[in-house]
C-alpha cells in the first residue's frame, strides 16, 4: 500500500450510533462520524423527550447527552440536561399574573451535583409575601427530594414530570397556581468531582486555620 493509500485511510472516518444512557433505554438518539474514536468523546447530543418517547406532546422537553464512552460502532451517552423550549414557556406566561422562578443546587444521595430551575405560574397576581413563600417551598421540595433519591431518580422525577406535580400540590395551597414547571436542570459535577473540590476546602480551612509559631 502506498503513503498516500495509508493516508487516507487513516482520514477515513467511521460512523458510531449515539445511545441514551440505561435510564433512557439506551435508545438511538443518531449517528455521529469520526475518524479516530478519540474524538467522539465530550461530543453532545440533543433530542426531544417526544422523540424517544414516540410522542409529539413531549416534544417541548429537550434532553441533551453527553458522550462518555465508545466502543467498536457505538458512542454511549450519559445525561447533561433537560430544558423546556422558549416558545412552550412563553406560552405559560398571562398578562397579570405572577411567574415565580428558583435556582436551587442539590447534592444527590450518591453525590451528584445538579441545578434545578422551577418556575410556578399563579392564575392573578400574587403579591410579594405570596411569592416568596412559593419560592421558598420550590426550593424545600427540591432540596428533599435530592435527598432522598440518587441522581438517576431526581432525574427520572424532573423528566417524567413527577416533581413539578408535586410542588404543585403544596404551593397551591398558598396561592391558586396555572401550573409549575423545572425549566431547567443541569448536570453539574460528578461523586469524584464533588469530593475533589470538597478535600480542596478542607485543605484551604487548614491553611486557614494554621499559626506561626
Amino acid at each position: 500500500m502506498s503513503e498516500r493509500s495509508v493516508s487516507r485511510a487513516k482520514q477515513e472516518k467511521r460512523w458510531y450510533t449515539v445511545l441514551a444512557p440505561e435510564q433512557f433505554d439506551r435508545q438511538e438518539l443518531g449517528e455521529t462520524p469520526a475518524d479516530e474514536p478519540e474524538k467522539v468523546y465530550d461530543r453532545t447530543i440533543e433530542t426531544t423527550l417526544g422523540e424517544l418517547n414516540n410522542n409529539a406532546s413531549e416534544n417541548n422537553t429537550k434532553l441533551t447527552f453527553k458522550i462518555t464512552d465508545v466502543g467498536s460502532d457505538s458512542a454511549y451517552t450519559e445525561f447533561k440536561e433537560h430544558s423546556l423550549t422558549r416558545d412552550y414557556l412563553r406560552s405559560l406566561v398571562r398578562r397579570g399574573a405572577s411567574k415565580i422562578e428558583a435556582y436551587v443546587t442539590v447534592l444527590t444521595t450518591d453525590d451528584y451535583r445538579v441545578q434545578i430551575q422551577p418556575v410556578a405560574f399563579t392564575t392573578k397576581k400574587a403579591d410579594a409575601s405570596q411569592e416568596k413563600a412559593i419560592r421558598e417551598t420550590m426550593v424545600e421540595m427540591i432540596e428533599e427530594a435530592a435527598a432522598e433519591r440518587s441522581f438517576e431518580e431526581l432525574i427520572d422525577s424532573v423528566v417524567e414530570g413527577r416533581l413539578s406535580s408535586g410542588i404543585y400540590g403544596e404551593a397551591k395551597t398558598i396561592y391558586p397556581l396555572r401550573r409549575v414547571e423545572i425549566q431547567k436542570t443541569t448536570l453539574e459535577a460528578h461523586p469524584e468531582e464533588v469530593a475533589e473540590e470538597e478535600a480542596t476546602a478542607v485543605d484551604v480551612d487548614e491553611e486557614d486555620v494554621a499559626t506561626d509559631d
